[in-house]
């Protein structure tokens, strides 16, 4: 599969893959008994006990020709009954954006933002000589204090209650060195600022948990370590890396050669 992509030429086939890598990192995140991993013809879920947007996530890939709204109440009052805080519910841009809106508002999920997230790039192709800060350094995850040390930085960046970090960690752990995963630590100085992963999955390198520390951002620590798990991942063979992109992330990514394959619309949820 890593052959066939050539100028990117067959959006379709990017989009495939970009969903698909995306899907298969949470059915392995999925093996822990403490997640909840739900794969359906038009909804796809991956929920927690952590109370965070961002580790609770539903995806529509398609609307049914009716009873859209029993689906939706269905699923809601599943994730009532699990105790769920909050949820993030993303629409593919092939399904019907004003029907879906309608029917997700209706059950109290507000609209947040549209954005073009699902990217790709040609790995041939990324410009690895950026600016690196003095004194930051990309490490490898390879033990359990060094993967305490991932989720520490993790729930600063993402804003993540640092009181469920142990919550993260325990579904986490089996993620965090064993392949198809692997997992980066920037230091700067010594101290950890940053934090992303590598999934490689469906014939291409997926770029997760990218983030860095709120008063270390803006040096380049955030390019550098996304950069490094892609150039590991074109020395392995990867001809293609792809990312699911907030709309603040984009311009660090097209920066690195990334190019917007689909938008998501991203609606939340809280109790």
């Amino acid at each position: 599969m890593r052959d066939i992509f050539g100028d990117f030429s067959d959006t379709k086939l990017v989009k495939t893959v970009i969903e698909a890598n995306w899907e298969n990192y949470h059915y392995c995140l999925g093996r822990s008994p403490t997640v909840e991993l739900s794969v359906g013809r038009y909804l796809t879920w991956f929920v927690t006990a952590m109370p965070d947007h961002f580790m609770n996530v539903v995806v529509c890939t398609e609307l049914p020709s009716e009873g859209m709204h029993q689906l939706i109440e269905n699923a809601m009052s599943h994730f009532k009954a699990l105790n769920i805080k909050k949820l993030t519910w993303l629409i593919r841009d092939d399904v019907p954006a004003a029907e879906a809106r309608k029917h997700l508002e209706a059950y109290g999920l507000t609209f947040t933002e549209s954005f073009g997230a699902e990217m790709a790039a040609d790995l041939r192709m990324v410009r690895d000589r950026g600016s690196i800060p003095n004194g930051l350094r990309i490490v490898v995850v390879e033990n359990e204090t060094m993967l305490r040390k991932w989720i520490h930085v993790a729930s600063i960046g993402f804003g993540v209650p640092q009181d469920v970090e142990n919550i993260w960690y325990d579904f986490f752990e089996t993620a965090a060195w064993e392949r198809p995963f692997r997992t980066y630590l920037a230091l700067l100085d010594g101290e950890p600022v940053g934090t992303s992963q590598l999934f490689t999955s469906a014939g291409v390198a997926g770029i997760y948990n990218v983030t860095c520390l709120p008063e270390t951002r803006g040096q380049g620590i955030g390019a550098a370590i996304t950069l490094a798990p892609l150039l590991e991942a074109r020395e392995m063979g990867y001809r293609v890396g792809i990312l699911q992109a907030s709309s603040l992330g984009q311009r660090v990514y097209r920066r690195l050669g990334f190019e917007n394959f689909g938008t998501l619309s991203v609606y939340l949820w809280e109790q």
